[in-house]
């Protein structure tokens, strides 16, 4: 299966997936044509410009100077303003701290020595030795295969023999309460870090249980840069990257369906051959996979209904073809028996709207 895989992605280096690619994963699962890039490691971006349909959005320049100030702010001096925030806003009774920034070793940056670094300092804390807060932390992740490592902006800490994370993240808590999108995608990064430092206790023999499922969410609060900091609970999203995770690791059924010579090669035959693995588009897939614009001009040509929005495909319950919506709605295609409840609907609302633009006029 590596070799397959090895023959899709072509000359190129397999490309090292982060926690924000691994937790955009789980924004669209049932997606034959991720499922296939991204088991292979293949660059999407490039792919994308090569096509003609480079990804609009990314990160500003400002956003990410904003963030690094931020959390530069609630690290200073040994962490003692999180800790705080730990004390004081959550509760929690911490009354000794040890501190250890994996961030360089000995200095040796290299990924192996600091991973090995981290696996030995967390063995260490769990046989009831010194460690409180680990800052950068290298943990790994399997992706189809492929070892993925997560240089977390995070630190997990250890509070009652439980290891948590915290999230450090640059947008407002405004009374409260925050923007749901933004804490939507804080919940999968963090769910991807939830879940690598479970298999890290769990190779060392510890149980995943271990690691809570509740993330320290850490925020400014209101309109001001004094952070405040609540719990975000990621069972949900840890279900659902678990699920596509697996769906990856038995990739091997989707690419025994494909040609043998299919490669994602830039060249003439890079467009037929990324049409050659099925997608799953739907216009939120905008906001967060790097092929969303060649699939939507793709499924607006051949008149899917996933272009429509997942909500509405998802209510045709299996009709994937405006054409063949309308023509169930307007009688001159009989449906077939799975799809008469469909076609019922169908005919309802052309009725509906038929009346209610009668009525109208």
């Amino acid at each position: 299966m590596a070799a397959r895989l090895d023959r899709l992605r072509g000359a190129a280096q397999p490309r090292n997936h982060d926690a924000r690619t691994i937790a955009a994963l789980t924004s669209n699962p049932g997606c034959a044509r991720r499922g296939v890039l991204d088991a292979a490691g293949i660059d999407k971006d490039a792919i994308a410009a090569e096509l003609g349909f480079a990804a609009p959005f990314g990160q500003s320049q400002f956003a990410i100077t904003r963030g690094n100030v931020f959390e530069a702010q609630v690290k200073a001096d040994g962490c003692a303003e999180l800790l705080s925030l730990l004390r004081d806003r959550l509760g929690l009774s911490i009354p000794e701290v040890a501190y250890d920034d994996l961030g360089v070793v000995g200095g040796n940056e290299s990924r192996k020595v600091r991973h090995a670094r981290t696996r030995q300092l967390f063995a260490r804390a769990l046989g009831e030795g010194p460690g409180t807060l680990f800052d950068h932390p290298l943990l790994r992740l399997d992706i189809a295969g492929q070892p993925a490592y997560l240089e977390p902006d995070v630190i997990a800490f250890q509070f009652e023999g439980r290891f948590h994370i915290i999230e450090i993240k640059s947008f407002a808590m405004i009374d409260g309460q925050a923007d749901p999108a933004q804490v939507a995608s804080a919940a999968r990064q963090s769910a991807v870090y939830v879940l690598a430092l479970r298999r890290l206790l769990t190779e060392l023999g510890h149980d995943e249980d271990t690691v809570s499922h509740e993330v320290v969410l850490v925020c400014p609060e209101n309109f001001s840069n004094r952070p405040t900091a609540t719990f975000l609970d990621v069972r949900p999203q840890l279900a659902v990257l678990r699920r596509q995770l697996a769906r990856l690791t038995g990739i091997d059924r989707i690419v025994a369906e494909l040609p043998a010579d299919l490669t994602f090669e830039p060249g003439a035959g890079l467009a037929g051959a990324v049409r050659s693995v099925e997608a799953r588009y739907s216009p939120d897939c905008v906001s967060g996979c790097e092929m969303a614009l060649f699939c939507r001009d793709e499924a607006r040509a051949c008149g899917s209904t996933g272009a429509l929005g997942r909500s509405i495909r998802d209510d045709l319950g299996g009709v994937d073809s405006i054409a063949t919506a309308l023509a169930l709605a307007d009688g001159s295609l009989e449906p077939a028996e799975e799809l008469a409840e469909t076609a019922a609907g169908l005919r309802l609302a052309a009725r509906l709207r038929r009346e209610a633009l009668g009525a109208a006029s």
